[in-house]
């Protein structure tokens, strides 16, 4: 899996957000807040293939949390990040 290659992360104070944009504007209705832990994620697989076990692993280093705590973490924000259409396998 990837993340599509299309769409940046901003961060607006502490809020992180994923625009999608559509044929050089901003379409508003395709806006995606991201929590820290999401958009840490984010960046950390900006640009790379991964799977799940790989994005547990980045998680396990950066928050030192258990191998399970960090599955369900990440299977929770990749499904996020596939049902809002913002990767590509």
């Amino acid at each position: 899996m990837k993340l599509r290659a299309d769409l940046t992360l901003r961060k607006v104070g502490n809020e992180y957000f994923i625009v999608e944009p559509d044929q050089g504007m901003v379409d508003l209705s395709k806006v995606f807040t991201l929590n820290e832990t999401a958009a840490f994620l984010w960046n950390s697989l900006q640009g790379k293939e991964f799977d799940s076990q790989s994005a547990a692993d980045i998680l396990i280093q950066e928050y030192q949390i258990d191998q399970d705590t960090a599955l369900k973490d990440t299977q929770k924000i990749l499904d996020m990040f596939k049902s809002q259409s913002l990767t590509r396998d």
